[in-house]
């Protein structure tokens, strides 16, 4: 009979095992479909999707410092696409056990809805951390932020170009997003397992949510294909200790060729970032 062992797993703590490794990329395993290379493909959605991934992972392993998937690329194909995000984590933690897996779901309702994603995507999936929405309040995202060993990633300034909307509203004499860094920082982080996601298209703003969200890690997407500067980004989201940070990158990675080479160019590009990083740190 076929035993499955989960192992104990602290999100923060295998992020900061990475980061003591100088290892600061999450290459974005956002594989859509209409985009994966021919030579990639295989009979079926599901093998053609673990496939890729294989192939991506294998060919960036040394460089990255853990792997964010969002959970639409997958859902989009139903059964055959969650069996694959599954396969997908699986394989990582199977062949790189001390690789933190953020899952990109933005996920947020209320109390006794989040329960069920909490299963989910905690307990089946078995992610190292999820992203999540903050407009229900901390008493509905209770079910994600209770497990220490989770870690809880939470929008705060998304790099959409349309983020203001909404974000930037004022109130009590400052925009939206600096009261969601402020309510993680005081209420939410209570197991010390939150951090906040800030876009790397907006330096200045993460600069100012840098100086109220202590060392809280941001998971900072926006680098590469729409053109967040890499330098400004380092400077203004690291931590009191030069850490705090992982530069998420996906499509300008796993899709920078189209051809047989893919995996090959998708190491070298992850090479190529990872080094640039460490350099404007």
């Amino acid at each position: 009979m076929l035993v499955c062992i989960r192992m104990e797993r602290n999100f923060r703590d295998l992020l900061e095992a990475q980061w003591d490794a100088g290892k600061f990329l999450s290459v974005g395993l956002d594989s859509d479909f209409s985009k994966i290379p021919a030579s990639a493909r295989v009979e079926g959605v599901r093998e053609t999707l673990v496939n890729f991934n294989v192939a991506i992972v294998n060919a960036t392993r040394a460089v990255a410092g853990s792997y964010k998937l969002n959970s639409a690329f997958y859902e989009a194909h139903g059964e055959l696409g969650w069996t694959a995000l599954q396969e997908t984590v699986e394989y990582i933690h199977g062949e790189l056990p001390d690789m933190p897996v953020i899952l990109d779901a933005k996920r947020a309702d209320i109390g006794n809805t989040n329960d069920g994603y909490v299963q989910a995507l905690f307990e089946r999936l078995n992610a190292d951390a999820v992203t999540v929405h903050p407009y229900l309040g901390g008493e509905a995202l209770a079910p994600f932020l209770k497990n220490p060993e989770k870690g809880v990633f939470v929008l705060c300034r998304t790099s959409n170009p349309g983020a203001g909307e909404f974000q930037d509203l004022e109130s009590g004499g400052k925009p939206l997003y600096m009261h969601v860094a402020e309510r993680v920082r005081d209420g939410w982080n209570a197991n010390k397992n939150c951090g906040l996601v800030v876009g790397a298209t907006y330096p200045e703003e993460m600069k100012k949510i840098r100086a109220v969200a202590d060392d809280m890690p941001f998971l900072i997407p926006g680098i590469g294909a729409q053109g967040g500067d890499l330098e400004k980004t380092v400077a203004s989201g690291r931590d009191s200790r030069g850490k705090g940070f992982v530069i998420a990158a996906s499509r300008a990675i796993i899709f920078a060729s189209g051809g047989d080479d893919f995996a090959e160019v998708a190491g070298a590009k992850a090479a190529e970032l990872s080094t640039a990083i460490q350099a404007a740190l």
